[in-house]
């Protein structure tokens, strides 16, 4: 992960262990998983359709409010950047390998 993204996570982190009155993420933490989700769901239907209007100032935003969101999600299910970093990391040992398909003929 990032340096950015471990920062954003870190002060995510610091605002649900000590809430500032104003915060939006302390806004996403008292209102619950439920509110999480569906800004997460928002932010990616939302970046979808900044890909396909083919602006990238504006998908780039997106993407980083659908970041910004996970990240948040991250902190309220309690799982670290470290976790997912290292699931990365396995994942990047993988690219480039072909995996083999079973094809099955379905009319027999």
């Amino acid at each position: 992960m990032t340096d950015a993204f471990k920062e954003m996570y870190e002060v995510i982190l610091n605002r649900r262990e000590n809430p500032q009155e104003g915060s939006y993420t302390c806004y996403l933490f008292e209102k619950g998983l439920d509110k999480i989700l569906k800004k997460c769901g928002e932010e990616c239907t939302e970046m979808v359709i900044a890909a396909k209007n083919a602006d990238n100032d504006e998908l780039a935003n997106e993407i980083n409010d659908l970041f910004y969101h996970v990240a948040v999600l991250m902190a309220e299910r309690g799982l670290t950047v470290e976790e997912v970093d290292d699931i990365m990391r396995e994942r990047a040992k993988k690219i480039g390998n072909l995996k083999q398909f079973h094809t099955s003929d379905h009319n027999t």
